[in-house]
């Protein structure tokens, strides 16, 4: 039991160390927001799909390309910095019914 315990243990600190690494390694991208827009748009053609608050000073968007299927979501600071937080592919766009209760899924 002792054995198991201590493996499971090992497993769960290395798999802490490896995420702690990979973000510790991956450097945050920011700039001006007009310079963010214009590579969101120019490199590849994303739009702005949707939009809200985050905390009380900052706004998330979400950017995507139908052609492409690419997509990036970012975070603007009051002081107009914005930062790539996420970007992927194969975007896709959905429009699910809402659940008993008036609640999104």
């Amino acid at each position: 039991m002792n054995q198991k315990l201590f493996a499971l243990s090992l497993g769960f600190g290395g798999l802490i160390l490896a995420t702690h690494h990979a973000f510790a390694n991956s450097a945050q991208q920011c700039a001006g927001r007009e310079a963010v827009l214009a590579e969101l748009v120019g490199r590849y053609g994303e739009t702005r799909h949707a939009i809200g608050l985050a905390g009380t000073t900052a706004v998330m968007e979400l950017f995507a390309s139908t052609d492409t299927g690419s997509w990036t979501i970012t975070v603007t600071s009051a002081d107009g910095t914005t930062c790539i937080l996420a970007s992927g592919l194969n975007y896709e766009a959905l429009a699910e019914a809402r659940l008993a209760g008036g609640h999104g899924a």
